[in-house]
């Protein structure tokens, strides 16, 4: 009976076989391996690498208008220096800026690679009302934005007081405000209301606008504007535009 054999060249076929299977492996863990790193590297560069950690330096404040105090919004993005710029929470930081006094919208940009650019909308004053022995300074929407110890110069003077019975009528002044384009708007001196219904204004030069309710404020602007430049009424003393269509002067 014969006894099987095996060649040693066939042996040493797939020893080799098997040898370059191993070398194989090893080859692509090593290049796994380094990909880790080379990601690990990435990764630690990107979002942990003061390489792109923000620099209070190096933030630029824009759009502080007159009543946002200097250097507060920049003590807020102070807290976030040394935090990288791909970590910065960009929403909690402008809501937390959105709380500083006289702010009414921010815009937030990185800067790269360690800076930040916060662009302001703040909240300018439209009127003063008198209380105590001061002034409380509104902005456009009602909403405080400082106190003065007279009016300033350029704002008109809303006469009646700030409480719960009077926002309506607040509401229409700030209306009849808003309405009005900066040649009319720099003339008015005070605004005074018994109601929603009943605002007028005194202007600089002595005349009264009686503008009643704030229903049909654009008309109003237009039928206004008309009159203090016609011929025949512009001198008047009194602007009765309550009823746009049919104004009356006096």
């Amino acid at each position: 009976m014969r006894v099987p054999t095996v060649s040693t060249g066939f042996a040493a076929r797939l020893a080799e076989k098997a040898a370059a299977r191993r070398h194989l492996l090893l080859r692509r863990a090593l290049w796994v391996v380094a990909g880790l790193v080379v990601v690990g590297a990435g990764v630690w560069g990107v979002f942990f690498s003061p390489a792109f950690a923000l620099d209070e330096d190096q933030v630029v404040v824009e759009g502080l208008g007159t009543v946002i105090a200097p250097g507060a919004v920049e003590e807020v993005v102070a807290v976030q220096a040394g935090t990288p710029l791909t970590r910065l929470d960009t929403v909690r930081l402008r809501a937390r800026i959105l709380e500083v006094p006289g702010v009414r919208d921010a815009t937030i940009e990185r800067d790269w690679p360690r800076g930040l650019s916060v662009r302001l909308v703040s909240r300018e004053p439209v009127a003063a009302v008198p209380e105590g022995k001061g002034y409380v300074l509104l902005d456009d929407e009602g909403v405080q934005v400082g106190l003065s110890t007279k009016v300033p110069d350029g704002l008109p003077e809303i006469t009646f007081p700030l409480d719960q019975d009077s926002r309506r009528t607040l509401a229409s002044a700030l209306i009849l405000l808003n309405a009005l384009p900066p040649k009319i708007a720099q003339d008015v001196r005070t605004i005074s209301a018994t109601s929603p219904d009943d605002v007028q204004m005194e202007m600089r030069g002595g005349a009264t606008v009686v503008w009643g309710s704030s229903a049909e404020a654009a008309l109003k602007v237009r039928v206004l504007e008309v009159l203090r430049k016609a011929k025949a009424s512009k001198g008047s003393k009194v602007f009765d535009v309550s009823a746009p269509n049919a104004p009356i002067t006096r």
